[in-house]
């Protein structure tokens, strides 16, 4: 139960169809083969992650822009090449995200990463918290799912591994809700840009990162997306790509700045069970007191219930929740 995880970042070009997606699959099972392959005298690389929008990122402004050019369902061609390689290399990926096109939800989006595994697709995720106004894929919030069914964990040889995309780390309760389900091992795919990224006056990618394991008391492996200016336009992207313990400690993070990079680190389930065993201090999930909290209880964002979301949509829906942050019921 002891092994090392790999945050491979990618810096391509940002793709305007979907056939471009296979290219992309084909650099990054590359990059993959090659950090099993140099690393393997040192430590046995079991779990790599990808970045958010390596296969695709919402550069169309209007969902049926993104549906014609950019979505695709899944599984797919692509999805039966990691599982191959998974199989082939026994190992777990997190893949990057897809722009996800879902027959039951016409006329919706959705920003989604799979957990494969050698025996195929362990677990779907797609993004809860959408960067709001920017991104109008839609939340699995809009249509009605499940605390389950938006953060769903994965049981694995390796740990209990669960998943959450870039602005969700950034709501306590999304990676809360992970812990809640017994995550381990919880994965941040990440399109981080400029400033609020890896760098200092802010940093918010490292604070958030630590944080958030520190306060769950779970692995972090956070891979950020490396595009440069040039690739991603208008933002730029610092990469840092990190594996954080369960006492917020960095183990290991690639230098900050644009650049396909890989970053290894080490995951210890069997250290991380004993310690959420011993602990009597410090041990925030069992300390919880949720009967002193009721903001959770109040509806604040509202759902999208018009669709396509457009970025004018999202003003309404962004009003009504400030006015419910005040207090107001």
């Amino acid at each position: 139960m002891r092994y090392y995880a790999a945050a491979i970042q990618t810096a391509f070009p940002c793709p305007k169809t979907r056939s471009e997606i296979g290219s992309r699959v084909d650099r990054m099972l590359q990059m993959a083969e090659g950090a099993i392959a140099a690393y393997a005298p040192f430590h046995d690389i079991r779990l790599i992650a990808f970045p958010e929008f390596a296969h695709a990122a919402p550069i169309y402004l209007t969902v049926p822009e993104l549906l014609k050019h950019l979505a695709v369902e899944l599984p797919n061609e692509h999805v039966d090449r990691y599982i191959a390689f998974c199989r082939a290399h026994g190992c777990f990926i997190q893949t990057g995200t897809f722009i996800e096109r879902d027959p039951e939800h016409a006329d919706i989006a959705f920003n989604t990463t799979l957990l494969i595994g050698p025996d195929g697709v362990l677990s779907r995720y797609r993004k809860v918290n959408t960067w709001i106004p920017w991104e109008v894929h839609a939340s699995p919030h809009d249509v009605g799912a499940t605390p389950a069914e938006c953060f769903p964990v994965a049981h694995t040889e390796i740990g209990t591994i669960g998943c959450a995309i870039c602005y969700d780390w950034l709501f306590p309760e999304a990676i809360r809700q992970l812990a809640f389900s017994g995550c381990e091992v919880a994965i941040r795919v990440s399109a981080y840009m400029d400033p609020w990224g890896a760098t200092p006056p802010m940093d918010w990618w490292t604070l958030f990162n630590r944080a958030r394991a520190a306060e769950n008391t779970l692995y972090v492996v956070a891979v950020n997306q490396g595009a440069t200016l040039e690739q991603y336009p208008a933002f730029s992207w610092p990469g840092g790509s990190m594996v954080v313990d369960f006492d917020g400690r960095v183990l290991a993070q690639a230098d900050p700045g644009p650049g396909e990079k890989i970053v290894v680190g080490p995951i210890d389930i069997g250290a991380l069970r004993a310690e959420r065993a011993r602990r009597r201090g410090h041990d925030m999930r069992a300390h919880l007191r949720t009967e002193a909290y009721d903001y959770m209880s109040r509806a604040v964002m509202p759902r999208a219930t018009g669709h396509p979301i457009t970025i004018d949509s999202h003003t309404p829906r962004i009003d009504a929740g400030r006015h419910a942050s005040k207090g107001h019921r």
